[in-house]
């Protein structure tokens, strides 16, 4: 009996909790290892543009932190976070119309333990989250850790539908929490405009429901005024998750949860039973940031760059795209989706396009259901201009060779030239 458990690739596999059979490799992580050789044009993932940073000034920061605030740096912290970067957390949160007080912020590492915690808290196995369709890939991933059951709900092109979100709230039991992405959506880029946010948080204050509202791009819009969070019009029946990845640096992992003030204490005690503390080093080199440099003109810096960036995208697309190919016009943030012509599939035309030397992320990694097999999400925010354009170049190549494929032989199929162990649902790492 040992020999036969010892020979098993995974001899724990019948040890696991059941949560952990949701726990798998996102098309984002898998795509890394790939997307990431310098010949390989990624339009995947949404690595913020570090690069327009001034790199000196973090190290003479950190360098002061150290110096100055070794002794707490480096030591234990408070389990809900530094209260003094909780206060400066509400000026950043005061630009979409968030009102709160420091003691219902909890400092995380970074949004994606916000989503976690807040899961954690709310959601027992079999309970239902209505996200969009589709919806941010590391929240499915959390949801589904927590054997939730998720159920995504239509977007037009406003977003989140109020009549598919009826219709849901009538159609599903037990639902606790509806997951929304407002303001220049990852992955379809779209933003909800003040009236659809009004209804939403109607339709959910009406049937009791919370409003978990993952805000990490609102700041990065690149026309008009910044968009209001819904948490500014109900600061009780919405939690508000915040960033500083986006906004600053994403290797600091530094997020926020703002919660209502019950909640607040349990979201605590989670975080406390999770990591403990955040760090003090990394918490004190945001607020020193934030204190010493003007990061309102850091962001104006991020939007210009990411505007150029977003053009380049869509410019190329529509002077390149096959007939049939449709895409959203973000007016903010990373990305834009795009729908293929009919009958391709995008999973199964990612090795081709590998081996063409682009990279993308295929839409059903947005979905819990298996939808999405027709999209593909791109991201413009890390690539320059002319990359973008030949990456575009040479997806447009890829996509008309697959409508090729589907004139000859009536199906699109990968590349056989493609590297055969290429899998993009796996850690390739």
């Amino acid at each position: 009996m040992s020999e036969q458990v010892g020979s098993r690739l995974d001899p724990w596999v019948d040890s696991y909790a059941q949560r952990a059979q949701g726990l798998t490799a996102s098309a984002i992580r898998a795509l890394f290892a790939v997307a990431s050789r310098p010949e390989v044009v990624s339009l995947a993932g949404g690595m913020p543009y570090v690069q327009a940073l001034d790199t000196e000034i973090f190290a003479d920061i950190a360098a002061r932190v150290i110096r100055e605030q070794g002794t707490t740096a480096l030591q234990y912290g408070s389990g809900q976070g530094d209260v003094v970067l909780r206060e400066q957390i509400l000026d950043i949160a005061a630009e979409v119309g968030v009102k709160s007080h420091a003691d219902d912020v909890i400092i995380t590492v970074g949004s994606q333990m916000g989503l976690d915690l807040v899961t954690k808290v709310f959601c027992d196995p079999g309970d239902t989250v209505l996200v969009e369709s589709p919806s941010y890939v590391g929240a499915l991933g959390v949801f589904r850790s927590f054997q939730c059951n998720v159920v995504h709900v239509e977007m037009d092109d406003q977003g989140l539908n109020p009549d598919a979100l009826k219709h849901a709230l009538a159609t599903h039991r037990n639902v606790k929490m509806i997951y929304t992405i407002p303001s220049f959506h990852n992955p379809a880029g779209l933003t909800q405009s003040q009236q659809r946010r009004d209804e939403i948080l109607a339709i959910a204050q009406e049937n009791g429901v919370l409003v978990l509202e993952d805000d990490p791009y609102s700041l990065l819009g690149f026309e008009g005024e910044i968009p209001q969070a819904i948490r500014a019009r109900d600061d009780h029946g919405v939690i508000y998750l915040g960033s500083f990845s986006k906004i600053i640096a994403s290797g600091l992992r530094v997020g926020y949860v703002i919660a209502p003030h019950g909640a607040r204490e349990k979201i605590v005690l989670a975080a406390e039973s999770a990591t403990l503390c955040p760090s003090n080093f990394s918490q004190l080199t945001i607020s020193r940031y934030l204190a010493e440099q003007p990061w309102r003109e850091q962001i104006k810096t991020f939007r210009e760059i990411y505007q150029d960036r977003r053009d380049s995208l869509l410019e190329s697309m529509q002077a390149l795209m096959p007939a049939g190919t449709t895409w959203t016009i973000p007016s903010g943030g990373f990305y834009s989706w795009v729908t293929l012509p009919a009958g391709l599939d995008a999973t199964n035309m990612l090795p081709r396009a590998i081996s063409e030397l682009v990279a993308y992320v295929p839409g059903t990694g947005f979905y819990a259901d298996g939808q999405g097999a027709q999209s593909l999400r791109l991201s413009y925010c890390y690539p320059d201009p002319e990359r973008i354009r030949e990456g575009v170049r040479r997806l447009a190549s890829v996509i008309e060779k697959e409508i090729d494929l589907i004139a000859t032989f009536g199906v699109s199929s990968p590349n056989p030239t493609a590297p055969t162990t290429f899998n993009p649902f796996t850690n390739l790492g």
